[in-house]
């Protein structure tokens, strides 16, 4: 390499980095999560490095996943991302046999002996560091700390890692079920590891040494772990080097040097100005509610649906108990003998369900006193048996057959029923005062609510 000073810009799925080096060494690296906010995280990063760039004229590019229509509107030259992390492997690891990288929703695996064959996973982002984020996000727990929850586990479950929703659909039933956080952090790490030797490794020989490159995989020591002992590396031949979070942007820089085109400090501002001023066109949908009153007018009338509320403090006699242990959250009613609300719960289970519900039962006793005598109760859900026998609750309920009795409470007529869950969706018929057919979602939660809830985490905000 020559003493060119190049800037390179890997902007993924999930995060940005950046990279300013001149020859071997670099003199700046910077990594951060966007929050889909790309072009806005990238002018910022950029102009924090205005110190070392000012008066001084360099190279740069761009790759990544999300970095090519950055690249196009910015007039900055684009590197395609496996290119460019081999690039990065050939300067500063040329003994690499094998490379293995995950970032933020993808997966690659680079082989350099007998022929380079570089393999990279399709849309799916199942096994990468967004299904990471998602899997922590159902343990209630953040990355770093189920990172060292994975370190204490004692054994381990199989889980799917093709896709997020479908792993949640495995988890989401141990956690209900009592599993330990720990042995279930460390199934997540093992399913990732899985899905990278089937969905990429595919039955090739590995050859030693093999690189561990990406973000999840500097940061996630369980992660490191479970590779290492399942591909059966010794300490020599696996390496986690320092610069894995950045391979990407090392390689960027690498190839802005032969590229021809070269920036000094205002050329690339305003390139990056240009960018953010660009407007991007897409189809766009027909709003839910046309107008204010468009919106009023449903809220009443779905505002009919409703029973009636009832202070407990001034009720004395038998009241009737209802669970709902679902896959996300747990939900408690207590009804009096009018069919009033005296007591209601709503909140995501957080993975205890049995302590969340233990909590409320002792708050309506405290509530209530001893004025209120619980004549019958019932649990439906996902963790129907585990409360049941937790709690000796009188009678489980399927949850059609729940949906089905609540329906009918408020419309003896109806005919049709969908219900939207956090990982599963229910729609039936009714047809002559019984259910006709059911159709339900199999495996895979995707539309539920645990998607809507990741989703939103995944941009910063709250459902």
């Amino acid at each position: 390499m020559n003493a060119t000073l190049s800037l390179g810009i890997d902007i993924g799925s999930t995060t940005a980095k950046l990279v300013l080096a001149e020859g071997d060494h670099i003199l700046y690296q910077k990594y951060e999560r966007h929050l889909s906010q790309v072009r806005q995280k990238l002018y910022y990063m950029v102009r924090d490095i205005r110190p070392l760039i000012e008066g001084k004229t360099f190279a740069a590019a761009i790759s990544g996943s999300a970095g090519m229509g950055l690249a196009e509107a910015a007039g900055i030259p684009f590197v395609q991302e496996v290119y460019a992390t081999s690039e990065a492997v050939r300067a500063l690891e040329p003994e690499a046999g094998t490379v293995i990288e995950l970032g933020g929703e993808d997966a690659k695996v680079i082989f350099f002996k007998g022929g380079v064959d570089e393999r990279m996973n399709g849309t799916c982002a199942g096994g990468t560091g967004a299904f990471i984020d998602q899997m922590a996000t159902l343990l209630d727990v953040s990355v770093e700390e189920m990172d060292a929850l994975s370190l204490t586990a004692e054994r381990l479950y199989p889980i799917a890692s093709r896709c997020g929703v479908f792993a949640k659909t495995d988890i989401q039933p141990l956690l209900n079920q009592g599993a330990r956080k720990a042995d279930v952090a460390a199934s997540i790490y093992q399913a990732v590891v899985s899905q990278t030797i089937a969905g990429l490794i595919q039955g090739r020989a590995i050859e030693k040494k093999v690189l561990f490159l990406g973000g999840p995989l500097y940061y996630c020591q369980g992660l490191r772990r479970r590779f290492t002992e399942t591909l059966k590396l010794m300490d020599d031949e696996a390496v986690f080097p320092e610069y894995g979070r950045f391979a990407v942007a090392i390689g960027a820089s690498i190839y802005a040097r032969s590229s021809g085109k070269t920036f000094d400090e205002t050329s690339l501002e305003a390139a990056l100005q240009s960018a953010l001023r660009a407007q991007t066109t897409s189809a766009r949908l027909a709003p839910l509610f046309a107008s204010a009153e468009d919106y009023r007018a449903f809220a009443e009338r779905h505002a009919r649906a409703t029973v009636p509320a009832r202070d407990p403090k001034g009720y004395k006699g038998p009241a009737w108990l209802g669970i709902d242990c679902g896959s996300t959250t747990t939900k408690l009613v207590l009804l009096s003998r009018d069919r009033e609300i005296l007591y209601s719960y709503y909140s995501s289970n957080q993975a205890n369900p049995v302590g969340i519900i233990r909590e409320q039962l002792t708050a309506i006793r405290a509530l209530c006193g001893g004025d209120i005598t619980i004549a019958g109760s019932a649990v439906t859900g996902y963790g129907e048996e585990l409360v049941k026998n937790a709690f000796g609750v009188d009678i489980g309920v399927v949850e059609t057959i729940a949906h089905y009795t609540a329906a009918r409470h408020f419309r003896p007529n109806v005919d049709f029923i969908i219900d939207i869950g956090g990982q599963d969706i229910k729609c039936f018929k009714i047809r002559g005062g019984a259910i006709d057919s059911i159709t339900l979602n199999e495996a895979c939660s995707s539309g539920c609510g645990s998607f809507i809830e990741t989703f939103a985490r995944s941009m910063g905000r709250t459902a």
